[in-house]
């Protein structure tokens, strides 16, 4: 299930592997006032993502948006990447609830990794401020970018990282 808190809790409880830890380097830079990545998180205008190469299939979706009323949410989640999602400046709620008590609305594997789920009240929330981040796994369904009361600018990055990394290699017997 889901992880959710600071950067030096989540890092204490997630599977080593090359690929968190280029990950994880990353969103320490991340929440570095003053450094390269949170000048050009700082600098992306609002509505606008942009998508930086991180090394070994991980790549991040540095964006800024308005943060949106719970009504306008989707749940979704990804099979092939694992997603970090680390709020820079600002504050959203976060929906996660297990897939399986879903009912998939729509298909976006093959295009964008991505499946869209029909609307659902259950599930919990998380809050989800400034330098907090959540890990939402293949089972995770989640609904980010809400509102906590009026929406307001997010500045946030979403690590993806590749599943298939993360899997230790099963030795030849």
């Amino acid at each position: 299930m889901a992880l959710f808190g600071t950067l030096h809790a989540v890092r204490a409880q997630i599977a080593p592997s090359p690929a968190f830890t280029i990950a994880l380097d990353y969103v320490a830079r991340c929440l570095r006032p003053g450094s390269p990545e949170a000048g050009r998180i700082a600098a992306v205008p609002a509505g606008e993502t942009i998508r930086i190469e991180l090394g070994a299939g991980v790549f991040a979706l540095e964006q800024a948006y308005l943060s949106k009323p719970a009504g306008e949410g989707r749940w979704e989640s990804h099979e092939r990447h694992i997603d970090v999602q680390v709020v820079v400046a600002g504050r959203e709620l976060m929906g996660v609830i297990d897939t399986r008590q879903l009912v998939l609305a729509e298909d976006l594997r093959e295009a964008r990794d991505l499946l869209f789920f029909a609307a659902h009240e259950g599930g919990s929330t998380l809050r989800v401020g400034t330098g907090e981040l959540a890990v939402f796994f293949p089972v995770d369904g989640h609904k980010p970018s809400l509102a906590d009361g009026e929406p307001a600018l997010v500045r946030k990055t979403v690590v993806k990282v590749p599943v298939a990394s993360t899997t230790p290699a099963v030795p030849a017997a």
